[in-house]
C-alpha cells in the first residue's frame, strides 16, 4: 500500500514508463536557470518567463524534435536556494532517482513561472544538473533507450554568490570535472550571460564553458533550440564538434555576445 504524502513533502514526478515513446534517440536538454534577485532588474525575470512559453511552443511544433527531445529545469535562487522542476511541478531542492524524474517529453513540457528572489548558488544548481543528467542517462540504458549527448545550459547573469549574496568562486571546484565531462562527451554544457552585466561575469562563463559561453541580448532559446537541433542530427565525429563550434559562433556574433566592461 502507498504512503499518504505529509503535507510539506514535495510531489512525486510521474514516472519515466508513464510516458508514451516512440524509437527516436532521446535528446536530454536540461535547463539551469538563474532565479536570483538580480534578475528583478531590467525585467529580466519577465522577460525569461515569456521566452520559455515560447520556446516551448517553438519545440512542440518541431515534429523532428517533439519526438526526441526530453525537458528539465532546474532553478537556482528563491527562498530555498534550489528547485527542481518537471514541467510547472516543482519537486524541491532534490530530484527523485529513476524511474521518477524531472525530464518531460518535449510534446508535454509546461514551463513553470518563475519569479526572482534570493541568492545565486550556481554551484550547487550546476552540481546537481551533473547528477540529474547522468541519473536520467543511466536510466535510458537500463530500459535499452539509445541517446544523443545530453545538452545542459546555464543562465545567469555570472555573479555566483554565496548563501549570503556575497560573490563566491565556489563554482571553481566544479572545474575539472566538467573539463572530464567534457573530454569524455558525457553532455555539451552552454554557459549563457543575461541581465545586468557584472565585472568577472564574461570570465565565470568562459571558465565554465570554455567553447560554448556568450554574454547575449534577450533569451536566445529559439536559436539555441536551432543549435541543440543540428546536435541532434550530427554525427557524434570530431568534424561534427567543429560544426557545432561554428554554429554557436555565429550565434554569439549575430546576438552581440561581447566582453563585459570593465
Amino acid at each position: 500500500m502507498t504512503a499518504t504524502p505529509q503535507p510539506d513533502e514535495a510531489p512525486l514526478p510521474v514516472p519515466y514508463m508513464g510516458f508514451e515513446f516512440d524509437s527516436a534517440q532521446r535528446l536530454p536538454l536540461l535547463l539551469c536557470l538563474d532565479t536570483s534577485t538580480s534578475l528583478t532588474r531590467s525585467d529580466a525575470i519577465s522577460s525569461l518567463n515569456t521566452a520559455l512559453a515560447s520556446w516551448a511552443e517553438s519545440l512542440a511544433e518541431d515534429m523532428a524534435l517533439s519526438a526526441a527531445v526530453d525537458v528539465a529545469v532546474i532553478t537556482f535562487g528563491g527562498s530555498d536556494g534550489i528547485t527542481v522542476w518537471q514541467g510547472s511541478t516543482p519537486l524541491g531542492a532534490t530530484a527523485p532517482a529513476w524511474p521518477h524524474s524531472p525530464f518531460v517529453p518535449a510534446h508535454e513540457f509546461r514551463p513553470p513561472v518563475l519569479r526572482a528572489h534570493g541568492v545565486t548558488l550556481l554551484d550547487r544548481a550546476l552540481r546537481l544538473a551533473m547528477e540529474v543528467v547522468a541519473d536520467y542517462k543511466a536510466g535510458l540504458r537500463a530500459e535499452g533507450l539509445t541517446y544523443y549527448r545530453p545538452q545542459i545550459c546555464v543562465v545567469t547573469d555570472g555573479y555566483p554568490s554565496d548563501e549570503q549574496g556575497r560573490f563566491s568562486h565556489a563554482y571553481r571546484e566544479l572545474l575539472p570535472e566538467l573539463r572530464r565531462a567534457e573530454e569524455e562527451r558525457r553532455f555539451r554544457l552552454f554557459a549563457v550571460g543575461v541581465g545586468e552585466r557584472h565585472a568577472g561575469a564574461e570570465e565565470v562563463l568562459q571558465e565554465l564553458a570554455p567553447h560554448y559561453h556568450a554574454w547575449l541580448d534577450g533569451f536566445p532559446f529559439t536559436e539555441l533550440l536551432t543549435a541543440m537541433s543540428h546536435s541532434a542530427k550530427a554525427t557524434q565525429g570530431g568534424a561534427a564538434e567543429a560544426e557545432f563550434q561554428e554554429i554557436f559562433a555565429r550565434l554569439k556574433r549575430r546576438r552581440g555576445g561581447g566582453q563585459v566592461p570593465a
